[in-house]
């Protein structure tokens, strides 16, 4: 079909994303918002989170990919979505955890080669709409950084399908707030660099009503949620904020675009988006 068809694809997003739990933190209200909305939204994850902390004391998991599929599932229906996609990769992990010696992990895989992946999956789904990680992957996880630069890759590199290629690329975006928050956390962010202004933002999608969703996709993810994790360790004054933002907005620029931008801000991810009249 050409790009320039009046056939009317179903309206679909593509969300990419590395680990299990990804998804829930920054994006989950607003694939909740397009489910309920009749979009196909599929979430596409690199890893199975293998190289995880387990944040609950006490806790011993025979095989923690495997744990940690199961929750994101869990936490998919949570959201409304169908269940995950995995592009098979495994997670490189952090500090003492970083896996440099496996080659299948995120780190050590060439961007083209989990491009490719990609390619074949936005070709087999057809989406209008791609999101993923920003530039500095939320707070500079290398897996994040690989998957932003795969998956900005892949919508560069499928305008020719076709249907026409996905119309738009969103970036999840985080305000300086956000970022003050996670540095207090022990993130150690700069907050000018990792953060960004309100000026950025082509759409604040408004997700109060999700908020019941956005929190047991949270809770599905057991294995991170425990009293060690980043979260377990807040006060309940630092839990409240954190909370409060999460689960009020969620925020994104703009990656890439073949369609027209007509007024900024925009009001959604379909936006301008042919075949998504009144989905925002």
């Amino acid at each position: 079909m050409s790009s320039l068809s009046s056939e009317v694809l179903r309206p679909t997003l593509l969300a990419v994303f590395a680990h299990p739990d990804d998804e829930a933190f920054s994006v989950g209200g607003t694939l909740t918002h397009y489910a309920r909305k009749g979009v196909r939204v599929v979430l596409a994850c690199a890893t199975r989170g293998e190289a995880g902390k387990i944040t609950v004391p006490g806790m011993t998991v025979d095989d923690l990919g495997q744990q940690r599929e199961q929750e994101l599932r869990e936490a998919c229906r949570a959201l409304d979505i169908e269940p995950p996609v995995f592009l098979d990769y495994h997670d490189s992990g952090r500090y003492e955890r970083t896996r440099h010696d496996d080659p299948l992990a995120l780190m050590n895989v060439s961007p083209l080669d989990a491009e490719v992946k990609l390619r074949a999956l936005i070709e087999e789904l057809q989406p209008q709409v791609l999101l993923t990680f920003d530039p500095h992957g939320g707070y500079g996880h290398v897996d994040h950084l690989q998957i932003h630069r795969a998956t900005t890759a892949a919508f560069f590199s499928t305008g020719h399908l076709p249907y026409g290629g996905p119309q738009r690329l969103y970036y999840t975006a985080m305000p300086h707030l956000g970022a003050e928050q996670i540095s207090r956390m022990g993130q150690n962010l700069d907050p000018l660099v990792y953060g960004v202004s309100d000026s950025t933002f082509a759409v604040s999608m408004d997700v109060s009503a999700y908020a019941s969703n956005k929190k047991a996709a949270l809770a599905a993810h057991g294995t991170q949620m425990g009293e060690t994790s980043v979260m377990g360790r807040m006060t309940a004054e630092e839990r409240a904020a954190m909370e409060q933002r999460m689960l009020g907005h969620e925020h994104f620029s703009i990656g890439g675009t073949r369609t027209a931008i007509r007024e900024y801000p925009l009001r959604g991810l379909f936006d301008g988006v042919r075949g998504g009249e009144g989905l925002d």
